[in-house]
């Protein structure tokens, strides 16, 4: 098996250059292509997320691996679904060798646009064998209230709604 030495990654969890401009140039096509915006600019990776929706409610289902559910900050303002958090790199000897190095680390923050039907006081949220769910029920259908426009034949001017007149 022939194993090629690649360059350490530093320890701060960023990628090296030609992987950044890798990335960069990806988010660009994205973007104007009307491809996913869910990922914040300033994330240093993103989770793989699926999103679907049921008669009930949506569910998010995002993949994090080696990350603490309970270090996840989730929260829901003006129909935007927030997650945020962080993988924290695995401290490594200085004279360690790799021969590849994939996994990501660092800060990450999606954000979800749901649309009106979406209750954000019901949003649950729980995280088994490195994927986190979270669950955002959909408000109860509301019947549109009809409402009645009176016309002017209806009033006599005096407040009285019948039609007829109470002077004498």
């Amino acid at each position: 098996m022939n194993l090629n030495r690649f360059p350490q990654q530093h320890r701060s969890g960023q990628a090296p250059m030609p992987e950044e401009f890798k990335q960069l140039f990806e988010r660009f096509f994205q973007m104007n292509e009307g491809g996913d915006e869910s990922s914040v600019v300033t994330s240093q990776w993103a989770p793989r997320v699926d999103v679907r929706e049921d008669a009930n409610r949506f569910v998010i289902l995002a993949d994090l691996p080696g990350i603490d559910p309970a270090e996840v900050e989730i929260w829901m303002d003006k129909g935007i679904l927030s997650i945020k958090g962080e993988r924290k790199s695995e401290v490594t000897e200085q004279n360690e060798r790799y021969s590849r190095i994939e996994r990501r680390y660092g800060s990450f923050h999606r954000r979800f646009a749901l649309p009106d039907s979406a209750d954000p006081e019901g949003v649950t949220a729980d995280g088994r064998h490195g994927v986190l769910e979270i669950s955002i029920p959909k408000r109860p259908e509301t019947t549109p209230r009809r409402i009645h426009v009176g016309g002017a034949g209806q009033r006599d001017g005096n407040g009285g709604g019948d039609g007829q007149s109470t002077r004498q």
